[in-house]
């Protein structure tokens, strides 16, 4: 158990925090994990498995739940139902404070990257967006841009994200760990969410969580056999254009060889 020290002068204090990282491969959730915890407790290594650490920090006990990541333009669907059940699992009671929606900020965020996001996040529940924040890494790459400025720039498809969360959005730089009052404020960002929730967790039960694990493993089938049939039919498709091009070829090398013959 890690030993934590109250706060009394913040009123939505809370000494246990749970949170999730979620977000597409390649974002950096888990560098923030290694920001907000104050060192390096995620490993570099890619997994498919949700990977949990626990830490004191600012007088808190912060639990860090990482996710596996998604593809960053890939559907629901496309994702394997392993990576689809490590979701689900995180977020199985007692359930989390938040849910760190994990986006880079030196990174085009285009319609495809948001309809994907939506997919995943949504695949976790209806409610699920009053428990979301968004959380730009890069923050050193904004520099002294404002987040509104670059949330504005960026267009339609990272407004939508940033509306579905409330407007709840905050910027961290994973290169300046030293900056303890990033992570400070950022938990009194959660911490305050969290009120307005009037203190519920985010938490699916068990039996929504084998219902979907069996819709995912159809869907995935469903895919499968698919990506079978299309292969098979490579080989016996009849393309007209195609059956053009090769006689012309067939004739070209004809008229090539009896120019060699005579």
């Amino acid at each position: 158990m890690v030993t934590v020290a109250p706060f009394p002068q913040n009123p939505y204090y809370l000494a246990d925090i749970r949170l999730v990282l979620l977000g597409s491969a390649g974002e950096g959730k888990r560098s923030v994990g290694n920001t907000i915890l104050g060192r390096e407790e995620f490993s570099s290594q890619k997994t498919a498995l949700c990977v949990t650490k626990i830490g004191a920090v600012v007088g808190r006990q912060v639990t860090v739940i990482n996710t596996p990541g998604w593809g960053r333009e890939e559907r629901l669907a496309q994702t394997p139902v392993s990576v689809q059940e490590q979701l689900l699992q995180c977020v199985f009671p007692p359930g989390v404070h938040a849910l760190l929606l994990v986006i880079r900020a030196d990174k085009k965020f285009t319609e495809a990257h948001r309809a994907a996001l939506q997919d995943h996040v949504e695949f976790l529940g209806e409610n699920v967006w009053n428990h979301t924040m968004a959380l730009f890494t890069c923050g050193d790459w904004l520099g002294e841009i404002p987040v509104e400025q670059f949330i504005y720039s960026e267009g339609a498809p990272l407004q939508w994200v940033v509306d579905k969360c409330s407007y709840r959005y905050y910027r961290i730089d994973n290169t300046d760990r030293a900056d303890v009052t990033q992570v400070s404020k950022l938990l009194e960002c959660i911490e305050f969410m969290v009120a307005m929730n009037k203190g519920r967790c985010f938490e699916i039960d068990n039996q929504r969580h084998k219902a979907e694990v069996i819709k995912g493993s159809y869907q995935e089938k469903a895919m499968q056999q698919m990506r079978k049939r299309k292969q098979q039919n490579m080989g016996t498709w009849d393309d007209p254009m195609l059956n053009r091009c090769k006689s012309a070829r067939i004739s070209l090398t004809m008229k090539e060889e009896d120019k060699e013959a005579k």
